[in-house]
């Protein structure tokens, strides 16, 4: 332990104490507890270090999982050594080496216990390998393993160093074969890493070059690090894919307005103003009026809030209309009971046939009504649980907690309610699953959320209370903060909307459209050229009239994209 690597990080003291030289803090326990310090590593006890660099702390990462790894294999060896021990005598003979080297002149015998049983252990060689013809062969080349080697190593970010550590080349003995020689820490840093570097900048090259005829969108997505920085990720998107660009620092500009603009206006610059079409953010950040300022100075760019942070803003606020909180509250109380007592927790899932309670979201408040729904479809059952004769005798039923289940469970107000909050949000949880799950949300978002206002209107025909309530979250989010020109836009030339006679809001989409030709066509003649294709367009004329195009109005997704 005196010579771990780590120590240059620290000053050894009296009484198996480190003092960090990072931050200074004294920590007890020795280098084991000091590298979970470095490393950040939660759940350890050891209070992370907020000052390590980054670099540091991704190496004594690589470190610990190094060792970790190494002690798994150890004993991983014990154990197959324990099982051949107790095994018969004729299973643990192995074949006699042959007198000189090369193959053995007869086949070799095959001992009787899986082949498995002989992962890790060290036998003198040759290590004994099934016939060609009783194995598959493997499918990749050596290339391509090194390849994905190498690609696992840079999407994880993992030091170069483990490459040339034991335990990594015990693992390429186990699972590829003594004769595949993985890659080593020179390789990935030399052959591998310039070699999927050119491959990424030549695609996006590809992609750039698309942007003169498609458009593009830049996506700012804002977060703070550990050390509390402000950090915004920009990336690009357009029809061909999406690519990181790269990351600002922007904590200086929180409270400087001019320098957030200035940081989007370098942005906008390097991708190309022609280029642009519209920017979405999220709403981490207070970007004060520059969304105004860009629009103003750019007039071709559109600005509008990200679609997923928008509508998971409007489930939070739905749930903190009091009897929807109170509701989702005793909600919990059951949850949390059921998964914080390993036996109930079985017997819930013997119950529902190892089906879930709880039901994870992409955000709490997601999380919170997709779990309102579950305990609606398995009211039945949860109810049955908490009567069985099992439960009752169990020393668990007579626990507070349990009794306030079992009230909860009883009680018709709150099955009412819950029966309402999950027909109420179930339309939004439908917008967030679409959005989420990479479907393009411009071309269909106008139509999502008018059917939003449109079923809260439905359900609550008869409380004019309740429908105000939701309604002026969900219209104060769309109207306020999410709708953009451009979605009334993508709407209009949406066929499945444009040659929909039951749609309501053709006429307000198809000013807002024609708004938007106005922002983006600047050129007179770039005007007059859509003018026929519209006509055809909104007539189904020419190719729109083909039964190609009729059959994937509704069947196939439409690719929207502005040209400049």
């Amino acid at each position: 332990r005196e010579k771990d690597a780590c120590w240059e990080y620290g000053d050894k003291l009296d009484g198996n104490r480190v003092r960090c030289r990072f931050c200074q803090k004294v920590i007890n326990g020795g280098i084991s507890r000091f590298k979970f310090h470095l490393s950040q590593i939660p759940s350890k006890g050891v209070n992370p270090c907020v000052r390590v660099t980054d670099d540091v702390r991704e190496k004594v990462i690589a470190l610990i999982e190094a060792k970790e790894s190494h002690r798994e294999l150890e004993l991983l060896k014990r154990k197959r050594v324990a099982e051949l021990s107790v095994l018969p005598k004729r299973t643990r003979e192995l074949p006699s080496q042959p007198s000189s080297p090369g193959l053995p002149t007869s086949p070799p015998i095959i001992p009787a216990f899986e082949p498995s049983q002989l992962l890790g252990l060290e036998v003198p060689a040759p290590v004994l390998r099934l016939s060609s013809a009783a194995t598959k062969p493997r499918p990749a080349s050596g290339l391509e393993v090194e390849r994905c080697i190498a690609e696992f190593f840079f999407e994880n970010k993992l030091d170069y160093s483990i490459a040339d550590s034991i335990s990594y080349k015990h693992m390429m003995d186990t699972l590829v074969g003594q004769e595949f020689q993985g890659p080593s820490a020179d390789v990935l840093r030399t052959k591998w890493l310039q070699k999927l570097k050119s491959e990424v900048l030549q695609r996006t090259q590809e992609i750039k070059k698309d942007w003169v005829t498609t458009g593009c969108t830049i996506l700012a997505d804002s977060w703070t690090d550990n050390k509390l920085k402000a950090l915004i990720n920009f990336s690009v998107s357009s029809p061909l894919g999406t690519f990181f660009l790269k990351t600002v620092d922007a904590s200086p500009h929180i409270k400087n307005h001019r320098g957030m603009y200035e940081l989007f206006d370098e942005v906008i610059q390097e991708v190309g103003p022609d280029n642009v079409v519209q920017i979405i953010s999220d709403r981490n950040i207070n970007y004060g009026n520059i969304d105004k300022l860009i629009m103003q100075n750019y007039n071709t760019i559109f600005w509008s809030p990200c679609t997923s942070f928008c509508v998971n803003s409007m489930l939070d606020d739905f749930s903190k209309i009091d009897w929807v909180n109170q509701c989702i509250c005793q909600a919990q109380t059951i949850t949390r009971f059921v998964y914080n007592n390993n036996w109930v927790l079985d017997l819930m899932r013997r119950c529902m046939a190892g089906q879930e309670l709880v039901c994870s979201g992409i955000t709490k408040s997601v999380s919170d009504f997709l779990t309102l729904q579950s305990l609606l479809k398995h009211r039945s059952k949860l109810k049955q649980m908490f009567h069985s004769s099992e439960y009752v005798s169990s020393p668990y039923a007579n626990r507070s907690l349990s009794i306030s289940c079992v009230e909860i469970l009883s009680d018709d107000e709150f099955w009412r309610a819950v029966e309402e909050i999950a027909a109420v949000s179930e339309p939004l949880l439908r917008v967030m699953r679409d959005v989420s799950g990479g479907k393009a949300a411009i071309g269909y978002i106008y139509e999502s959320m008018t059917k939003v206002m449109d079923s809260i209107r439905t359900y609550y025909i008869m409380d004019e209370g309740k429908c105000k309530s939701f309604l002026d979250i969900v219209e104060q989010k769309w109207l306020v903060e999410l709708h953009s020109p451009l979605h009334s836009a993508a709407a209009f030339l949406n066929p499945s909307i444009q040659y929909n006679p039951e749609v309501k809001f053709f006429t307000t989409i198809k000013e807002e459209f024609y708004h938007v030709l106005d922002k983006v066509l600047t050129v007179p003649d770039q005007r007059q050229g859509i003018t026929s294709e519209l006509h055809a367009f909104r007539k189904a004329q020419g190719m729109f009239a083909s039964n190609i195009a009729k059959e994937a109005r509704n069947n196939t997704s439409p690719g929207f994209s502005l040209s400049h």
